[in-house]
C-alpha cells in the first residue's frame, strides 16, 4: 500500500508530498518498536531555543491501548455527566485506531529566561517533526487533540504539570490514496512589508 506514494527522491519532494492522513483510515503494517525510536529521534531534531528539549513523548505500546481507553472513558465520565454511551465508544475508537499512537507533551521549563510561548512552539515543531520522519520512512501520520488534549486527568496519565498535551500522533499506512487538501493561495497567505505604510496588505505576492 506505500507504494502509492508520490516520489520521496529527493528532500523537496518529501516536503511537497506529505499530507496528513486520517487515524480511522489507516491500517498496518504500522512502525515497528525501532522505526518509532527513530522518527522519534528525529522528531526531536527540532528548534529548541536554550537546548531546554520543552516537549516529551510517550510511546503507547498495542498492549496497552485497551487499558488507556478504559481510563479515557472513566474520565470522560468524570467530566462530562452529560455524555453517553456513543460519546464512550467514540473515545474508545479514538485512542484504537491506526496502527501506532504517541503522545506528544509540551514541557516548558516554568521561570527559564526562554519564554514559554517559545517552548511550546517547539513542542509543536517536534510534532510537525514526527510526522514528516514518518512519511520520509512510508507511513503516514494524523496529528490530534479533542477533548482529552485539554483534559488535565488525561495529561496525567503521560506527564505531569505544567506539561499539556500538545497532540495524540496516529502513524501507520493509508488504507486508500490520501486526497489533497485545499492549500492557501500564495497570494492570500505572503505579503511583503512595505516600510511607512502602516500595517495591512502591501505588495502582495
Amino acid at each position: 500500500m506505500r507504494a502509492m506514494f508520490n516520489d520521496r527522491s529527493t528532500p523537496l519532494s518529501l516536503l511537497k508530498t506529505r499530507r496528513s492522513g486520517k487515524p480511522r483510515d489507516m491500517v498496518a503494517p504500522g512502525p515497528d518498536p525501532a522505526q518509532l525510536r527513530e522518527m522519534i529521534a528525529i522528531a526531536a531534531r527540532t528548534p529548541d531555543h536554550g537546548k531546554l528539549a520543552p516537549w516529551r513523548f510517550v510511546i503507547v505500546p498495542d498492549e496497552a491501548r485497551l487499558a488507556l481507553a478504559d481510563r479515557l472513558v472513566e474520565i470522560q465520565r468524570a467530566e462530562k455527566p452529560d455524555c453517553n454511551v456513543r460519546d464512550e465508544e467514540a473515545t474508545v475508537q479514538f485512542v484504537m485506531q491506526a496502527p501506532a499512537l504517541v503522545v506528544v507533551l509540551s514541557a516548558p521549563a516554568i521561570g527559564h529566561k526562554i519564554p514559554e510561548w517559545e517552548q511550546q512552539l517547539s513542542a509543536g515543531a517536534a510534532c510537525m517533526n514526527l510526522l514528516h520522519a514518518a512519511h520520509a520512512m512510508g507511513f503516514v501520520g494524523g496529528w490530534l487533540t479533542g477533548w482529552a488534549a485539554y483534559s488535565d486527568a488525561v495529561r496525567d496519565l503521560f506527564g505531569e504539570a505544567p506539561q499539556r498535551i500538545a497532540g495524540f500522533v496516529f502513524i501507520g499506512t493509508p488504507a486508500r490514496e490520501l486526497d489533497e487538501r485545499p492549500r492557501g493561495e500564495l497570494s492570500e497567505i505572503v505579503h511583503a512589508w512595505n516600510p511607512g505604510t502602516g500595517p495591512g496588505r502591501q505588495l502582495v505576492y
